[in-house]
């Protein structure tokens, strides 16, 4: 497993949309109520908007969760305000983790992620402690047996993309954050089919894990994304491939 932060992170993140669909409509929710409080309910306007309102009907949230969201984060409905905060610290192995989180309430959150960490061998670390090792990307995985790698490249270039990279029988294809609505409408347009996406942070190097170190780092990695108020996790661990093979086992 080329395992680092941003292809973990998406796995995860699609076991819990798989199983715990209840907590990623919340999750969702969060992101649209910001998204209007910072800019509005028009979603012709409101790019952020536009995107969390396809992530949350990717996921069937019914219709009325989204216009309720919408609403509350407008300010005609009633509802607490909800902050986007980044936390950040250190795994196992001294792995660095950075959490995006959406909260109304921070005074409840910092506590309780920094339990996260301290069960699980690690810390809650400072303010950019660890975030110069992360670049700030928007991320399309893509089956590369299912997609024409001529067609994605051509599609992605031309949308304003950055690159695609063939990993595990995948294509990741990376943009910056500014151009990710555009490649996303582009990749729909010529029907590629994409797996996962997100805006993540995509480490600059990663740190190789032992059987044992992998396991704790994993475990960390999905507490961190089951709770209630993170959006992502992104971190710099690549587990080697013999040692992924024994954690399977």
């Amino acid at each position: 497993m080329a395992g680092h932060s941003h292809w973990a992170g998406i796995k995860h993140k699609k076991a819990l949309i798989d199983n715990k669909r209840g907590k990623v409509w919340s999750k969702l929710s969060k992101a649209i109520i910001v998204a209007a409080q910072m800019g509005g309910g028009d979603v012709e306007t409101n790019i952020r908007l536009r995107t969390a309102i396809a992530d949350a009907r990717a996921v069937s949230m019914p219709k009325e969760n989204i216009a309720r969201a919408v609403k509350k984060g407008t300010g005609e409905l009633a509802g607490a305000r909800v902050e986007e905060v980044i936390y950040e610290g250190y795994g196992p192995g001294g792995v660095a983790v950075m959490c995006d989180i959406l909260t109304d309430n921070r005074n409840r959150t910092a506590p309780e992620l920094r339990k996260v960490f301290e069960v699980h061998g690690g810390k809650l670390g400072s303010s950019n402690c660890v975030a110069y090792l992360f670049e700030r990307k928007g991320l399309f995985v893509i089956d590369a047996e299912a997609t024409d790698e001529e067609l994605l490249m051509e599609t992605v270039l031309e949308s304003g993309g950055d690159d695609v990279r063939t990993e595990e029988g995948k294509f990741h294809v990376t943009c910056e954050p500014e151009t990710f609505s555009d490649v996303s409408a582009a990749l729909a347009a010529a029907e590629v089919a994409v797996e996962a996406k997100q805006i993540t942070r995509i480490p600059n190097n990663t740190v190789d894990l032992d059987v044992e170190t992998s396991r704790k780092v994993l475990k960390l990695m999905e507490e961190l994304d089951d709770h209630d108020d993170v959006q992502n996790v992104s971190a710099n661990f690549n587990i080697p491939d013999e040692a992924m093979a024994e954690i399977g086992e």
